[in-house]
């Protein structure tokens, strides 16, 4: 049910406050969904976008932004979500997929992890 943190801590390390997490790989881009509890158990999420970026000496490091969404929130964050992937599957999509930008070749994802 949990999956690694950023660090790479395993989930005996996790916090307490922990009740579930979701990662999904996009590309150079991990996000995370993560279901925790306030000290009177109260439930909120938070959405981290994490990107791994190489520093100047060689070594790894990652860019981490970080949303916290709480339960009085989720109907309207979620309407406005969906308000919003609908718009840009039916106004926006149709004209990259005429542009081609990613099938053209220019295009290519890497995943460093696996190097």
């Amino acid at each position: 049910m949990y999956s690694e943190d950023f660090d790479g801590a395993n989930a005996q390390e996790r916090s307490a406050e922990d009740v579930f997490s979701k990662p999904v790989r996009a590309g150079k881009r991990t996000y995370f969904f993560d279901v925790k509890t306030t000290k009177g158990n109260d439930y909120y999420l938070t959405i981290t976008e994490s990107k791994r970026k190489v520093e100047k000496d060689g070594s790894f490091a990652y860019d981490k932004h970080k949303i916290f969404l709480y339960k009085e929130d989720f109907d309207k964050f979620s309407e406005g979500l969906q308000e919003v992937i609908d718009y840009i599957r039916t106004n926006c999509l149709k004209d990259a997929d005429k542009s081609g930008t990613e099938e053209d070749g220019n295009f290519s994802d890497v995943n460093f992890e696996e190097l």
